[in-house]
């Protein structure tokens, strides 16, 4: 378990230096204005918009794509382990893991 959030830290890390690149290279002439803050589009509010604005090579939704990558990290980890304690035949454990997996599931759903 411990293996699965390293390799999705650094390949979150990995793509969020990627994605850091890509916008330096495409806007390192540009003077920012820290008056107006500006947020990021609408289009990159929902999975789909990270993934097609990734498929377009837009810097920005590649580096929301990093944080995706990095807030499915835990969720995976929960999935892991209860498929693990699912095969371990574990009733404690798999109902713990699954009511952690409920709660993140309910999140994610209310907070759309």
């Amino acid at each position: 378990m411990g293996r699965l959030l390293q390799v999705g830290v650094l390949l979150a890390s990995f793509v969020m230096l990627a994605g850091g690149v890509l916008y330096v290279r495409a806007h390192h002439t540009a003077t920012p204005d820290y008056r107006i803050f500006k947020s990021e589009p609408q289009a990159l509010r929902h999975v789909g918009g990270v993934l097609k604005g990734v498929v377009a090579g837009d810097s920005a939704a590649v580096i929301q794509l990093a944080v995706l990558l990095l807030i499915a990290t835990p969720v995976a980890r929960v999935v892991f382990a209860l498929i693990a304690f699912g095969i371990e035949r574990d009733k404690l454990y798999i109902a713990v893991s699954a009511v952690v997996l409920a709660v993140l599931v309910f999140g994610f759903i209310r907070s759309q």
